[in-house]
């Protein structure tokens, strides 16, 4: 990994929340909120993060559907621009939660998770077909928001904190991972338990 400049919550907000916009998962509630406050797709789309005002709203919104990111994080969690180099994408493992430990056969690790897509298997009862598309996507050319990865420092385990499905998928094509994969990274001693 090598470290980019520093950045801030803001950015890793901003990125969070436009790289979920997009998702099956998670667009339509964004966007419903959007609507209810009136307020502009823009907002998550093009994000200006030297806006306070725009910021602080991002925040709310982040937090009427995923309050635990606030919770999980601390506060003086030190935010980078960064870069993973090709084999380490690899090493990035998920956090450890029960769709993604089952997936992975509980050893968090993407790749291992890849076995499991390719041969159709089921994850409590869900397809995982979605894998395949977004990796076709990528080979098609596509081109996704960064990772938001964590860890207690550089050096140490990192953990996908958004963008699994990104993550697995760049897996599914290897191919399609450059050479330095751009990320936001974050480094606290409390990662170590995500």
């Amino acid at each position: 990994m090598r470290l980019l400049y520093p950045t801030t919550e803001e950015d890793m907000i901003a990125t969070f929340l436009k790289a979920e916009i997009a998702s099956v998962r998670f667009g339509e509630k964004i966007i419903s909120q959007l609507h209810r406050d009136s307020k502009e797709r823009s907002i998550v789309d093009t994000p200006d993060i030297t806006k306070v005002s725009e910021n602080l709203y991002r925040h709310q919104l982040l937090a009427t559907y995923r309050a635990y990111v606030f919770e999980e994080l601390p506060a003086h969690t030190a935010w980078y621009r960064a870069v993973l180099y090709r084999d380490e994408v690899a090493k990035v493992r998920y956090i450890d939660y029960d769709y993604w430990n089952e997936i992975s056969d509980n050893s968090r690790l993407p790749l291992v998770a890849t076995e499991a897509i390719r041969t159709g298997r089921e994850i409590y009862g869900q397809s995982t077909q979605g894998f395949l598309d977004v990796a076709q996507a990528l080979r098609a050319g596509a081109h996704f928001p960064e990772l938001i990865i964590v860890g207690t420092s550089p050096d140490a385990t990192l953990t996908v904190y958004e963008g699994h499905l990104r993550l697995t998928a760049y897996l599914l094509a290897p191919e399609c991972i450059p050479g330095e994969l751009q990320v936001i990274a974050g480094f606290a001693p409390e990662c170590a338990k995500i």
